[in-house]
């Protein structure tokens, strides 16, 4: 069983130790996309990384990827990304299989030689490391981790990353990398170039779901022919949109992480401009002093004259009728009024009252008026036509005329118009 101190002590190679290659400093190719940085990391602070699974993942800027590889070295195709990586002075993460660096130790040892940094992918690579026993998951990671050892003849040169295969994670597994001081990875965005696609459905998903995301870390296959050939025409795209290589590390003695904010390790971390969609947690507060107020008594409220508990019935004698329980709620209690309280008039209740006589005299209008008919004095003679009428003593308004129709109190009924 290798840990933290076993694979992190001395990591620093020739290759790494020279620090990362810009594009100006390419040799043979001045316009490369480079590498623009180093990205230390201590693997035992943050154990768990890339969003398609965990919370955390690396603390990259805007438009800054970190490469990976997964599943060689198979001389075939890992040779071909390699060339294509030194052509642009590119910086990579490789997690190899411990079968596949057993059968190709040199394949191991040329990716020490061109600075990538090694990490390991179980012995046998099982589609089942969610479901196995831990003892058994236990021995395909120590097992791969020592047959990429033994390949490269120093455990120094080995990084403690490791990628569960398939992605199917399981929290026995997680927790055993955990306590070796293991960083588990996962990605933030794949490139589905194990599925049988072509290299331009390869190149168009890169592109797409880095876009999307802005950073993060690709998940890519050195086995593929796919990939090999999608590779190259992917980095002079990263390179023309402005997307910038961070080549990662794990912290050592004598190379210090670099230094971080806890919100850097969130793909988008929140700020005062970007909205989130959930309420924050509430905080717990501790206060020096606490002010209490005091509680009311039972004495103090009319619950003091309950007869006992609710649920013990009184005991009854023998030939004893029970009777109705009295009711728990007490009664109102009036209120006395002080005696120095201010008074008000009570209103009288003629105040409220509305006159009929109004409404009779209203209705005997009315009547009179159609009554009367149509108005046939000159124009000169309307005004006083109306003071007549309104003069009209409203008992005699009441009498019928003959052959008219007569008016009640409750209105007037129309009879039959009879033509003049």
């Amino acid at each position: 069983m290798l840990g933290l101190g076993m694979l992190t002590a001395g990591f620093l190679t020739a290759g790494i130790a020279a620090g990362s290659a810009s594009a100006g400093d390419c040799p043979g190719n001045p316009g490369a996309l480079g590498t623009s940085r180093t990205l230390v990391v201590d693997p035992s602070e943050h154990p768990r990384i890339g969003t398609m699974q965990y919370n955390e993942t690396l603390p990259l800027q805007d438009h800054e990827v970190v490469l990976t590889f997964d599943d060689g070295p198979l001389p075939k195709h890992s040779n071909q990304v390699l060339a294509i990586l030194a052509a642009q002075c590119v910086k990579a993460t490789f997690f190899t299989i411990g079968r596949m660096a057993r059968e190709n130790p040199e394949g191991v040892r040329k990716l020490r030689a061109a600075g990538h940094t090694i990490g390991t992918h179980s012995q046998n690579h099982p589609l089942s490391m969610n479901k196995m026993p831990i003892d058994q998951a236990r021995q395909e990671i120590d097992d791969g981790i020592a047959s990429t050892v033994a390949a490269l003849g120093d455990p120094a040169a080995v990084a403690p990353f490791f990628r569960i295969p398939g992605l199917l994670r399981a929290e026995a597994v997680e927790n055993y990398l955990a306590a070796q001081g293991i960083q588990t990875w996962s990605a933030d965005f794949p490139a589905d170039d194990w599925r049988h696609i072509s290299s331009a459905r390869v190149f168009d998903l890169a592109m797409a779901r880095l876009e999307a995301k802005g950073k993060g870390i690709l998940l890519l296959h050195d086995i593929q022919a796919r990939t090999v050939a999608a590779l190259p025409r992917l980095l002079q795209t990263l390179k023309a949109r402005g997307y910038r290589i961070v080549h990662v590390v794990p912290a050592t003695p004598e190379r210090p992480k670099t230094p971080t904010e806890p919100q850097q390790w969130q793909l988008h971390p929140t700020s005062e401009t970007v909205a989130i969609a959930h309420w924050p947690n509430v905080p717990g507060f501790s206060f020096v002093a606490v002010n209490t107020l005091p509680a009311p008594a039972l004495s103090d409220s009319d619950h003091a004259a309950w007869a006992g508990p609710f649920d013990r019935p009184k005991r009854l004698g023998r030939g004893e009728v029970p009777l109705p329980q009295p009711a728990f709620w007490p009664r109102q209690t009036p209120i006395r009024a002080a005696g120095n309280m201010p008074t008000l008039p009570v209103p009288a209740k003629d105040i409220f009252q509305i006159p009929e006589d109004n409404h009779a005299a209203a209705k005997a209008l009315a009547a009179a008026l159609y009554r009367a008919g149509p108005m046939t004095a000159a124009p000169g003679k309307h005004a006083d036509n109306a003071a007549d009428l309104m003069s009209l003593d409203v008992s005699a308004a009441k009498r019928p005329i003959p052959g008219s129709v007569p008016v009640t109190e409750t209105g007037l009924q129309r009879g039959p118009v009879v033509a003049r």
